[in-house]
């Protein structure tokens, strides 16, 4: 089914589209030019300019608390993090309404090959890598999902011979019931268990990324990770591992500083790891990773120059300044444990971190250690401020590391400026959300790295 067709079967039918944040506006937008009569639905009381916006171009609004009682639209368009088992929703289906997503739709509607990155940690900077390298080797591509922005409303000027290269969250794949030509797994251990009902429907989540395709297929596998290392032997299609524990015999592993490719028997080096200029092994991990799925689609001297000169993502272990011979560092990515205890892992030194936010339901005990390892003061911030500091407290490698407490950023900025002196460095990484005092964590890194660029 083309787009063209999709959205001609629309035409009669009403339309609902629930939360409207970046991923629906484009959405919302594109079915009102169609003269698709839409309702959109926000828990918000008032969408400001926005509302009057749509207003004008017909759309009807549904806002506050009881934004999802009574809908019995034809189509919904489901919010990624909403989950599909709401009872309203539940009840919108037994009705007869179809319930939906913006990505959904854009698999069905898609005309070029699809690349997808899923994980807990570290899909962001996997999925931008696999983007430039694609596209440094002359394929047009478009970048979204997770990332960049919704493509659904762009589908009609994609071209068979593109790439649709996405980072996909456990949220857009829950539901998801078709899966990408190549698939790639970072990891996955427990995340956004605040909104998932365990850590096994999370997995079972991430898994729709692979489980769908066909014998044709690529899925790409973290091999030192029990979870996907074990999934592995379930994709439906050609299976290959990245490792830098073992060698593996279709894949990318690491030997002796070198990241080999090995396949049908036969080895090639595709770089040493000081070819990355992104430190730490969890990106050494995010190349092989890479390197894996495009594997014949992007030659070897592509890669090795762009991991030379590619600094990182926004908000991803970024050098914000250097300041007296102080490096200050912005990883508000960072909103679990396990991206915090990477980011630390990332440098020879013991630093400075600031670190706190909401929490989303998942164990702190085992950031405890890697605290007292690689932390020489820890200035804590928001929510969760207590149960880290317990974990490191807590721990049996405890050996009296200051543990400093502020009330909001500008004083932990000034805390970690004073607890400085030359050749330190000073880290924002959270080990939490940022809901608790931002609307994002792309919102709690711009402020952090304001107040930096402020200090004298």
């Amino acid at each position: 089914m083309t787009f063209e067709e999709y959205l001609s079967g629309l035409g009669r039918k009403t339309v609902a589209v629930l939360g409207v944040g970046v991923s629906n506006r484009p959405l919302i937008e594109l079915l009102l030019s169609r003269g698709i009569a839409v309702t959109a639905c926000d828990r918000k009381e008032s969408l400001g300019e926005y509302g009057d916006t749509l207003k004008r171009l017909g759309c009807r609004l549904k806002l506050g608390p009881e934004y999802l009682r009574g809908l019995d639209q034809d189509v919904i368009f489901r919010t990624p993090g909403l989950r599909p088992d709401l009872p309203e929703l539940r009840e919108a289906v037994r009705r007869g309404s179809c319930l939906t997503s913006e990505m959904e739709v854009f698999f069905q509607v898609c005309p070029c090959r699809k690349l997808a990155v899923t994980g807990s940690d570290g899909k962001t900077t996997t999925t931008t890598i696999l983007a430039n390298l694609l596209e440094r080797s002359g394929k047009r591509v478009h970048l979204g999902g997770n990332i960049g922005h919704p493509l659904l409303a762009e589908t009609g000027s994609m071209s068979p011979e593109d790439w649709a290269v996405l980072e996909l969250s456990s949220f857009q794949l829950m539901t998801m019931d078709l899966s990408p030509d190549i698939a790639v797994l970072t990891n996955i251990s427990p995340n956004h268990l605040d909104v998932h009902k365990d850590y096994n429907e999370y997995i079972a989540a991430k898994e729709n990324i692979f489980t769908h395709q066909t014998p044709s297929d690529l899925a790409v596998f973290n091999g030192d990770n029990p979870v996907t290392a074990e999934e592995a032997g379930r994709a439906p299609g050609r299976s290959r591992l990245f490792s830098r524990r073992r060698e593996v015999e279709d894949g990318v592993f690491l030997r002796r500083g070198e990241i080999i490719s090995r396949s049908d028997g036969q080895e090639r080096i595709l770089m040493r790891t000081e070819d990355i200029r992104l430190p730490g092994i969890h990106n050494v991990e995010n190349y092989m990773a890479a390197a894996a799925a495009v594997d014949g689609l992007v030659a070897d001297d592509t890669l090795r120059t762009f991991a030379r000169e590619f600094p990182g993502v926004e908000h991803r272990i970024e050098l914000v300044r250097t300041r007296n011979g102080v490096r200050w560092y912005n990883d508000s990515i960072a909103s679990s444990p396990s991206r915090t205890m990477a980011g630390l892992r990332s440098f020879p030194e013991k630093v400075i971190l600031i670190a706190g936010g909401k929490d989303k339901g998942i164990s702190y005990t085992d950031l405890g250690p890697v605290l007292n390892d690689h932390v020489k003061c820890l200035i804590l911030c928001g929510a969760t401020a207590e149960v880290i500091r317990q974990s490191a407290v807590q721990a049996e490698n405890y050996a009296g590391m200051p543990i400093l407490e502020a009330e909001d950023y500008p004083q932990a900025v000034a805390l970690a400026d004073r607890q400085s002196e030359e050749g330190d460095v000073v880290i924002l990484s959270p080990a939490s959300t940022s809901f608790d005092r931002f609307s994002n964590f792309m919102e709690r890194g711009n402020v952090f790295k304001a107040l930096v660029n402020a200090l004298p």
